[in-house]
């Protein structure tokens, strides 16, 4: 990951922990959903850690999240 673009999938990763408690799941159901370890998705979710994603998964995870995912990929300013 290059450093340009840690604050991104910060946001990113923010962005899947909102829908995923919006949608009930606990971090292990999204996981097993996914096919991931559930450190994996707590490493995307953790505010202070910059996790890169492949486009593969951030789709997997918004399928399993029933949400699009431009909805991803809209960033506030920073």
């Amino acid at each position: 990951m290059k450093d340009i673009y840690k604050e991104q999938y910060r946001q990113i990763g923010l962005k899947i922990a909102y829908y995923r408690k919006l949608r009930g799941l606990t971090q292990e159901e999204l996981a097993e959903q996914v096919g991931v370890t559930p450190a994996f998705i707590g490493h995307l979710e953790a505010p202070n850690i910059s996790k890169a994603l492949s486009l593969d998964t951030l789709f997997d995870i918004a399928a399993a999240l029933d949400v699009p995912p431009y909805k991803f990929l809209y960033f506030d300013d920073f």
